[in-house]
């Protein structure tokens, strides 16, 4: 079970990372940078070779990974050459392009694997009632169980969440279904009702039901080329709020930093979906996709958000940001994120092991 876990999170990291690294170096040698190190890893050296001017290197300690760039710091000395080939020397739009690259590659890797699984198809709970509550909206529009919802106001229902989203966003109207019962289909107008629930992140909402439960028939749903795109790039961008909005519940104590995951939650995780298949598997990779995508544009020192927010300022004031300063900041950012690990991997032994 563990020899599984550590597998599937050295497949899973070392897919995400390569990924990531290779946004940076794919557009450092478009915009004519050099490139003199790509390395999946940090720590000791494992494995590596020469090519042209790039070393290719593996690292013992899989948690990352870095493109070293010609002159990314100016403590070198350069030839002429060199120096029109060094980072620091770009534009400050192909310097901010080479660093964005990391991160909007990890949402690209995200909407293909997503897209792949839209391909296969995905199981879906059909439009079929369960149970109808006793005294509900649902049962007072003489709605009984098995009924199958294939239509709302003119809308065509293929599965339960498209039913629940259309009576969730109607506001309390009152709704036309078209339903089949024993192969006859029936028109009902049922007016859903005012109730409180709890969101994803506990918080109380309101939200609107007719008093029906799902059945226990699924069918399996499959999309055309575009059509999964489409999907794909739509989940990237649910899976992308979503994360960010969890950022902002946590700063806001709405949720507990506790919940926070690190690198043992991901191999059990990672361990968990591998036994579970392959597209369970790709679906785990593209949401930590996402959040490797978002966590590097946060405006962190050290991660590709803090590199941004100084170029973003260059931008601004036409002018670099003083090296101290940048330096400073980078030590600063590296502290917190080595904090920020560190309690991670203690709620991951925590969460998992117990107190």
């Amino acid at each position: 079970m563990i020899g599984i876990n550590i597998i599937s999170v050295i497949i899973v990291l070392g897919i995400l990372i390569f990924v990531h690294e290779l946004g940076h170096f794919l557009v450092a040698k478009w915009s004519g940078v050099g490139v003199l190190k790509f390395s999946l890893g940090f720590g000791p050296r494992l494995v590596g070779r020469k090519y042209g001017e790039t070393e290719y290197v593996i690292s013992a300690i899989p948690l990352g990974g870095y493109v070293k760039l010609l002159g990314e710091s100016d403590d070198l000395e350069l030839s002429e050459e060199d120096r029109r080939r060094s980072f620091l020397n770009q534009s400050v739009f192909k310097k901010m392009s080479i660093v964005a690259a990391g991160p909007i590659c990890n949402f690209l890797f995200a909407v293909i694997a997503f897209s792949v699984i839209f391909g296969f198809g995905i199981t879906v709970p059909t439009s079929r009632l369960g149970d109808v509550q006793a005294e509900s909206a649902a049962q007072v529009a003489g709605i009984e169980k098995g009924d199958i919802v294939r239509e709302i106001d003119g809308r065509p229902i293929t599965n339960w969440d498209e039913m629940a989203e259309a009576i969730r966003s109607s506001g309390g109207k009152s709704l036309l279904l078209v339903i089949e019962r024993d192969g006859t289909l029936l028109h009902v107008t049922v007016t859903p009702r005012a109730q409180e629930t709890r969101n994803i992140f506990g918080e109380p909402e309101q939200t609107y039901v007719i008093g029906v439960t799902m059945s226990s028939e699924t069918a399996k749903q499959r999309r055309g080329p575009v059509g999964s795109v489409i999907a794909g790039a739509e989940q990237t961008w649910w899976w992308t709020k979503l994360t960010y909005l969890g950022i902002a519940k946590i700063i806001q104590r709405v949720v507990s930093p506790r919940e926070l995951g690190g690198p043992v939650m991901i191999a059990k995780m990672s361990g968990d979906m591998a036994r579970q298949g392959l597209l369970p598997f790709i679906f785990f990779m593209a949401v930590l996709s996402v959040n490797l995508g978002v966590l590097n544009l946060l405006p962190i020192p050290v991660l590709d958000g803090g590199h941004l927010l100084f170029f973003a300022v260059e931008l601004v004031t036409r002018r670099e940001v003083n090296v101290r300063i940048r330096e400073a900041a980078q030590t600063a950012g590296f502290f917190i994120l080595i904090l920020l690990i560190f309690w991670v991997t203690y709620n991951d032994i925590v969460r998992i092991w117990g107190d």
